[in-house]
């Protein structure tokens, strides 16, 4: 039997306008969009009706595993709460971030990010997730452990994704020391000279592994078909490296120089939306809204806040002159799918797949009110 699904009266975001009326899904896939009345379908009562958004960032999946100090969830129960959320924030398709790559500061090891892994596979094969789910590995090249925790998702094809991450101080994230010393101090409670001592390992670890673990895993990545991320340049000299590696994404520049430089050299640049909610940086550096007032912002992550996904969208529709809401609801849908190549969803349009929310502006803050993925209700 032939499955549809009508939503009419809406407000249905498209690539380049917002138009009033319905949009049809036939057997998972957009079969028309029409502007005008009809008596067939869901009254969708004026609100809008956007693409479901595509999240190639989150590494919220840690806190539903790993929710206090030597507290562990069951693997599989954690994945469904992050799935429940993830789904309830209008994101139809999300790259589940996983650390590779660990120092003394976390508590969770390569195992259990494989563990997890696992977990997010064994849940889509058994067909219980509401949003369609794939692996980012998050790669802390400066880490001894670097290749080791990589080594364990090799040739798993969940893995889409890997950026390129080095946090030690004084560069990149934490440029000033200043502000990588409150970050850690008040995460971890260390002393001032366990501090130091810290400081010094990492810079340690970092002059001898960096160059080495990112240059093999760039490699792998470019072999076996995985887009790459950098993750937090700063300089000229980090968007060369990048350029030279096969970077495709450029995560979270700090500076307006990096960001400009990515641009030109062929990446799209992703900033995280709780930048563009809170009006700037929690670690001081280069406000997102500064980048897309600059026109070098394309991407959208939630990072740490699956619905900061949907409200960055319509803050930068309010606030940014030059940005349209369609312009600003494909830094969440249609940019970000076609970053990792996923042409099949981003867009409302035929031949899609029929991922959708349905949102409501109430006081300036969207509320997603329903979420379809290919055409089946998930929230």
């Amino acid at each position: 039997m032939t499955n549809e699904l009508v939503l009419k009266n809406a407000r249905i975001v498209l690539p380049d306008e917002v138009i009033e009326g319905s949009i049809s899904i036939r057997d998972r896939r957009i079969v028309d969009i029409a502007t005008g009345n009809t008596s067939v379908g869901e009254d969708m009562d004026g609100d809008y009706v956007l693409p479901g958004l595509v999240e190639l960032h989150t590494d919220h999946l840690e806190r539903h595993y790993a929710p206090r100090p030597k507290v562990r969830w069951n693997p599989i129960a954690s994945v469904l709460a992050h799935d429940a959320q993830i789904a309830a924030s209008g994101i139809t398709t999300v790259f589940d971030a996983l650390r590779i790559g660990l120092d003394e500061d976390s508590n969770l090891g390569a195992p259990e990010m494989r563990e997890l892994g696992h977990a997010i596979e064994n849940s889509v094969e058994a067909g219980r997730l509401r949003a369609d789910h794939f692996l980012h590995l998050r790669c802390e090249v400066s880490a001894p452990d670097c290749l080791e925790g990589f080594e364990l998702f090799r040739n798993d094809s969940r893995v889409k994704l890997a950026s390129l991450m080095d946090h030690s101080p004084g560069q990149r994230q934490f440029t000033s020391i200043e502000t990588y010393k409150v970050y850690y101090m008040n995460k971890t409670g260390m002393t001032e000279e366990d501090f130091r001592q810290f400081c010094d390992k990492r810079i340690t670890q970092s002059q001898t592994y960096s160059s080495r673990h990112r240059n093999a895993i760039a490699e792998i990545c470019r072999d076996n078909g995985i887009i790459l991320a950098s993750h937090d340049d700063a300089t000229m000299e980090h968007v060369d490296e990048a350029a030279t590696q096969g970077v495709r994404v450029a995560e979270f520049p700090t500076t307006q120089e990096a960001a400009r430089a990515s641009r030109e050299a062929g990446m799209q640049v992703l900033m995280g939306a709780p930048n563009v909610v809170r009006g700037g940086s929690h670690s001081g550096n280069v406000s997102a809204r500064s980048l897309a007032e600059g026109k070098t912002l394309d991407i959208l992550s939630s990072d740490y806040i699956p619905f900061s996904l949907v409200q960055a969208a319509f803050a930068l529709g309010e606030t940014v002159e030059h940005i349209s809401l369609p312009q600003a609801v494909a830094m969440v849908s249609k940019n970000p799918a076609e970053a990792v190549g996923l042409d099949d969803r981003g867009i409302l349009e035929q031949g899609r797949r029929g991922d959708m929310i349905r949102v409501r502006v109430d006081e300036h803050v969207p509320i997603v009110r329903s979420v379809w993925r290919e055409g089946a209700r998930v929230a």
